[in-house]
């Protein structure tokens, strides 16, 4: 018995060594493509991956996405050419330890550091002084709080609000329900040590996969280009570091919920309403109790968390009738 035990060790050692050490995934052409389109600047030290297309001739309007987590810029390709037929400038960027971005560890990573890098993209495409629109997503809807706090309430924000646009974020704590690896990794840094090196692309697809809507789930070259822009410089290995956004939202929340309430920027809510991270009735009510100067366009039942991948049309035209109303 005692020998049978040896022997499944000898093999289990080096197939685990092997496991830890599988390169990672090769971009896909439409990943590729991504890539190649954008360009770097460095923040504090870090590149910083960015996309800055112009579109629209006779429109001086611009509009920045923030992406979610744990995934990248690359949300917002389904949408990306119809914004460009709209906006004279449509710029996006990879936050510090997501898709094309540097991915330091270890490294503290913090809602008010995103802000600030995108501050600083704001500053080195020259747009500090250009009213900018703001379309955000789950963990940039936080960092788009952050932004508006410092432009609304201390006045030192570099970035000028012409609208905000929210989507299937966890704006309050109270409303929010975190996925179980999720909270493990935030919260066990023993665990956290092995969860982010034995993730692999089967938990992570089932992880994704339910935070979409069973009618539209990604498609399996979707799901592993997200997988492949985690896993992009060793991104699963800061993922625990990453997470503490969580905690961050219960710490800051008068400061993210406070502005949001009070600010007099024109303000709007797309909501996936199957989204189990942030599930209806209870989020869209407590907004609409909270944010009463907001308008609200709440998608089809069957569209969840993601709904610029799940719902690009019924997204785009939500946020559009909103750009278009003031």
């Amino acid at each position: 018995m005692r020998e049978w035990w040896v022997h499944v060790g000898l093999i289990c050692i080096p197939l685990v060594a092997v496991y830890l050490h599988i390169p990672p995934p090769q971009l896909s052409p439409s990943l590729q493509k991504w890539h190649s389109a954008g360009e770097v600047f460095h923040f504090r030290g870090r590149e910083i991956f960015y996309r800055d297309s112009f579109g629209a001739l006779g429109s001086s309007d611009v509009i920045i996405l923030l992406h979610g987590f744990p995934t990248s810029s690359f949300d917002w390709n389904k949408i990306w050419e119809p914004l460009i037929q709209r906006f004279h400038r449509v710029i996006a960027l990879d936050f510090l330890g997501f898709g094309f971005s540097d991915k330091p560890r270890p490294h503290t990573y913090s809602i008010f550091e995103q802000a600030s890098v995108v501050e600083a993209l704001v500053a080195h495409l020259g747009l500090s002084n250009q009213r900018v629109n703001l379309v955000s997503h789950d963990y940039g809807d936080t960092v788009a709080l952050e932004l508006l706090y410092r432009s609304d309430q201390n006045r030192t924000g570099h970035l000028i609000f012409n609208s905000l646009c929210l989507s299937n974020g966890g704006l309050f704590p109270e409303t929010h329900y975190p996925r179980l690896l999720q909270t493990l990794l935030k919260d066990s840094s023993i665990l956290a040590l092995f969860l982010t090196r034995l993730t692999n692309y089967k938990i992570f697809q089932k992880g994704i996969g339910d935070v979409f809507g069973p009618y539209t789930q990604p498609t399996d070259a979707e799901f592993w280009d997200m997988w492949t822009g985690l896993r992009y410089n060793d991104g699963n290995l800061v993922l625990d570091s990453i997470l503490q956004y969580i905690n961050q939202r219960v710490k800051h929340r008068e400061r993210w919920v406070g502005t949001l309430t009070s600010t007099i920027v024109p303000l709007h809510m797309i909501y996936g309403p199957l989204d189990p991270v942030n599930p209806h009735p209870q989020f869209i009510r407590l907004y609409q109790q909270l944010v009463q100067r907001s308008t609200i366009t709440i998608l089809d039942e069957h569209i969840s968390h993601y709904p610029q991948l799940e719902d690009p049309t019924g997204f785009l035209n939500a946020y559009l009738n909103f750009i278009h109303s003031f």
